[in-house]
């Protein structure tokens, strides 16, 4: 039995090829393709998503670009009978294969992602309590004393 591709860090275009084949395809437009696929050689199971991109500043040739998701058997079934979404990006929540223009394929890690997603709202929610408290105007211990402990609190509840 070969290597499991997760246990590799590097891995070339034509390794992808030779053992990834296409089990059941979800959807195709002329832009993206999500499919099931799988490994032939570990039967591990990948959500596979391809899109084409045209640089217009350059070329204006289509460069087309594979994402490989591992997933697991629960997730191969949810997806084929429509049960369970798989749409980039909202569904790729943990490490995906995706290749480069250097004909490898590397891991990427998208956690970075989300955690400046959940960042951000926090900033957000922080600041509109500022600008409310800043808004009313008051500035007596009781209201300062009260927008401390909501801040506070929003710290606390994001920890």
């Amino acid at each position: 039995m070969e290597t499991s591709l997760s246990q590799q860090q590097k891995i070339s275009a034509e390794t992808i090829a030779s053992r990834i084949i296409s089990v059941k395809e979800l959807l195709q437009t002329e832009l993206d393709l999500y499919e099931v696929s799988k490994d032939v050689e570990t039967g591990e199971h990948y959500l596979h998503y391809a899109y084409m991109h045209r640089d217009f500043k350059s070329t204006g040739e289509p460069e087309s670009f594979h994402y490989l998701l591992p997933i697991d058997s629960d997730d191969v079934l949810g997806m084929i009978f429509g049960e369970q979404g798989y749409a980039y990006p909202e569904h790729w929540h943990k490490s995906f294969l995706r290749n480069g223009p250097e004909g490898f394929y590397i891991w990427f890690d998208p956690s970075h992602v989300v955690q400046l997603s959940e960042d951000e709202a926090i900033a957000a929610d922080l600041l509109k309590k500022l600008r409310t408290f800043k808004e009313n105007g008051s500035s007596d211990p009781d209201a300062v004393r009260k927008l401390l402990e909501d801040l506070d609190d929003t710290r606390n509840k994001n920890e």
